[in-house]
């Protein structure tokens, strides 16, 4: 029988893949609760394309988890929620990527979850004030946008604060998130933004790429347009 320290080196090791796209499907074979565990500490990796890897990965095992026993999947959500609490005592570094990628996998989760992911932006609730810990949940609103927009349809409002931020990976992930909810009122307070010259590295594709701000508001445009004009 594999050792938990024997199924963490595998797991990392699939992590570093140069393909890892393909094999992605490999953590599937690892038993879920086994392979939950040492996720948690790879997102505080200091490599960020293994943090965003493990994000991506972590969200397949617990979505697939949630087909066998919702219960148990949810465990591990709340393990998410827990570590954005205060009185957990740390950060939470990588919680609401994670819990975005596993509602974008996952409906039932989705269902359960998405409203207390957006309760994390949202002034007088549980708002996280950490700016950097709010560009891992507007890239998780972002991911989730893109594969459920139903979910946060009433979130725009949100993002358009984060568009006046001085933080170009608010801005730039706001819009991102913008191009899959927003409506075209929005494109109007998007136009300005299409010279913002700001260089982000954002992970896509399962690799870090470099993106400039106007880059992605531009893209947010176009597929803002292309939704209305289909409807």
């Amino acid at each position: 029988m594999e050792t938990n320290r024997q199924i963490k080196h595998q797991l990392l090791c699939l992590l570093k893949q140069d393909d890892f796209e393909k094999t992605l499907g490999a953590f599937s074979r690892f038993p879920a609760r086994k392979a939950v565990n040492p996720f948690f500490s790879f997102l505080y990796n200091s490599d960020e394309l293994v943090k965003y890897r493990a994000v991506t990965a972590l969200g397949l095992i617990v979505a697939n988890l949630a087909k066998q026993d919702l219960e148990s999947a949810r465990v591990v959500m709340r393990r998410f929620i827990w570590n954005l609490n205060d009185e957990s005592g740390g950060i939470g570094w990588g919680s609401p990527e994670a819990m975005a990628e596993i509602m974008a996998r996952s409906e039932p989760l989705a269902e359960e979850y998405a409203t207390l992911l957006v309760s994390y932006m949202t002034p007088d609730m549980n708002f996280l004030e950490h700016p950097i810990l709010q560009r891992g949940l507007l890239w998780g609103i972002g991911r989730l946008a893109h594969a459920r927009p139903g979910f946060l349809q009433q979130t725009d409002r949100l993002l358009l604060i984060f568009l006046q931020s001085k933080d170009p990976f608010h801005r730039g992930l706001a819009a991102w998130a913008l191009g899959a909810i927003g409506d075209r009122p929005v494109i109007k307070l998007l136009e300005p933004m299409i010279g913002d010259r700001f260089l982000l590295r954002i992970y896509n594709g399962f690799q870090i790429v470099d993106r400039t701000v106007g880059e992605l508001v531009t893209e947010a445009i176009a597929r803002i347009k292309s939704a209305v004009s289909s409807n």
